[in-house]
């Protein structure tokens, strides 16, 4: 029988934090205030957006806390899932979760970073056309910044493919850089600055408001909680963590308040830099505010800080996905091989190739936004089902040691499934039109996991 190696315990508070930070700070807290202030043509309420946004985040994250330190695995919501729901239920999660969910965002991430290396090297820009040719009568285009996308993941699969501690540390080199830069970004924009319109007069007024308040806040929230998603990447590396019952808590309450402190920063640097009327609508709104404080060269260097800030997010997005994968794997319903841990690099080897190679051809394909928009009702979905799994697991396995319990409970966690649930109201309403193709996506892995489990002798 062939060895294998074993998951190590090689993250301590520092990484896990900033695994948080870096999985969430990529590039929308760069895009997305300037499609917030269409809804919320308000100052006041832009801010008060992200800092809601943010606590709602924490709500989830002190929910899945909990779970950590009772299921402290590599797996995440996948384990949460199972032993609450059962193995068909949390098998459909990794499913969706493998083919667009975690794959899905890693080519949109990575197609964001070559966007934005465009910039600097046209050459490589998305807009670059390499060649165009016609497979089985499609027309298929592919661009240089294609390449240069898969390229990034190919820089990153095989630095995980080594080991947690070489993808951790390039993880948290490029975390601190981006969050050093933003905050000296901040600084530097109010001290210096050449321009400056910060004013508290009608600050929280909704005046303006084509619709009533809630329904603006309501639809606002819905595009900052997508500009905080991967900060339940701590609980997918939980066995590799050190003192994980103590460090997956901590590490998960001290990354989200990070991320909501720079998130509100720089957005009340926005809204010092550029009047509403600059803001709304704006899609590149960082870089918009820098040529406002500092002009042409100023918003040079804030693309090439949001280039840095992506891969950053990309490097840590790399990390985590694999343990899902892994965990199924070892559990039987997926591909056995990628429950493989490498004897020497004691990573999940295969399931971090996998997920290179399938990214990679989202990537080339360009219909990962198409797959993951079909789905998005799916991820909230699962985000209720996780956090409902608090309450189940306490009265299915209350003998369980749970070190920490959820601050605020049982309050805490229903208000993170009473926002996911709202979402999911708001989501299949507006995107019913997708609502099918998502079911069709997620229902195709029904029949491989019967096939698994015929081939196991049902269990």
């Amino acid at each position: 029988m062939e060895k294998e190696g074993k998951l190590l315990q090689t993250l301590n508070l520092l990484d896990a934090t900033l695994l948080v930070v870096g999985a969430v700070l990529g590039s929308g807290i760069f895009l997305t205030t300037g499609d917030l202030a269409l809804f919320l043509p308000s100052p006041g309420w832009i801010l008060i957006s992200w800092v809601l946004g943010g606590f709602i985040i924490l709500a989830g994250a002190l929910t899945f806390a909990e779970l950590g330190v009772s299921l402290p695995y590599a797996g995440g919501q996948y384990i949460y899932l199972r032993e609450a729901y059962g193995r068909f239920l949390s098998f459909l999660y990794g499913w969706t979760f493998f083919f667009v969910i975690q794959c899905g965002g890693v080519a949109a991430i990575s197609a964001g970073f070559s966007e934005y290396l465009g910039y600097f090297l046209p050459t490589f820009s998305t807009q670059s056309k390499l060649f165009t040719m016609r497979i089985l009568g499609f027309k298929y285009t592919l661009y240089n910044g294609q390449i240069v996308a898969v390229l990034a993941i190919i820089l990153l699969t095989f630095l995980n493919y080594f080991g947690l501690k070489i993808g951790s540390r390039v993880q948290n080199f490029f975390t601190l850089i981006k969050l050093m830069a933003i905050l000296a970004f901040v600084f530097i924009g109010f001290i210096f600055g050449k321009s400056g319109n910060l004013s508290f007069k009608d600050f929280f007024s909704t005046s303006n408001f084509e619709k009533g308040l809630f329904s603006a806040l309501g639809a606002s929230l819905f595009a900052v909680y997508w500009a905080y998603d991967g900060w339940y990447s701590v609980n997918c590396t939980a066995s590799e963590i050190k003192n994980g019952r103590k460090n997956i808590p901590l590490s998960l309450f001290l990354g989200i308040l990070i991320l909501i402190f720079t998130y509100t920063s720089i957005n009340l640097l926005y809204i010092f830099s550029l009047p509403m009327n600059k803001i709304a609508g704006v899609r590149r709104i960082a870089e918009a505010s820098a040529f406002s404080l500092f002009g042409s060269e100023g918003a040079k260097i804030v693309s090439a800080v949001i280039t840095i800030s992506i891969f950053g997010c990309l490097s840590a997005t790399v990390i985590y996905g694999p343990r899902v994968f892994y965990a199924m794997a070892k559990d039987g319903l997926f591909f056995r091989s990628l429950s493989r841990i490498h004897l020497r690099y004691n990573s999940p080897s295969n399931a971090v190739v996998a997920q290179g190679i399938w990214s990679s051809i989202l990537a080339l394909s360009g219909k990962f936004q198409t797959l993951y928009e079909y789905v998005i009702f799916a991820l909230i979905l699962f985000f209720i089902l996780s956090g409902v799994s608090v309450f189940v697991l306490r009265q299915k396995h209350p003998e369980w040691e749970r070190t920490y319990r959820v601050w605020g409970y049982p309050i805490v966690p229903i208000v993170f499934i009473a926002f996911n649930l709202c979402l999911f109201l708001i989501s299949v309403n507006n995107r019913f039109s997708q609502f099918l193709p998502g079911i069709l996506i997620i229902s195709s892995g029904v029949p491989f996991y019967f096939i698994l489990q015929r081939m196991k002798g049902g269990s």
